[in-house]
């Protein structure tokens, strides 16, 4: 069984990120990513390379997400800057 890492896609705004998701399906529909409750993904680990470069066509980024989500959403509600997550 291969393994999965949990990402994090970032860029210029929620329309952007949202579009890495149509573009990814689009390209790869038998590649289903797994969204978790926390909005991080979970991706086969051979999938990256082709997620990144998804990613940058939607001028978005692939990041590896910690192994403890929760710590990475506490430090972003602490620092949110006028009500923006």
């Amino acid at each position: 069984m291969k393994s999965r890492i949990r990402v994090e896609i970032t860029g210029r705004n929620e329309f952007w990120q949202n579009a890495v998701h149509v573009e990814w399906d689009y390209q790869f529909p038998d590649r289903k990513l797994e969204v978790e409750s926390s909005g991080f993904l979970l991706a086969h680990e051979d999938w990256i390379d082709d997620l990144k470069r998804v990613a940058a066509q939607c001028f978005c980024e692939v990041k590896f997400a910690p192994l403890d989500p929760g710590r990475r959403l506490l430090f972003r509600k602490l620092l949110a800057r006028d009500g923006h997550d």
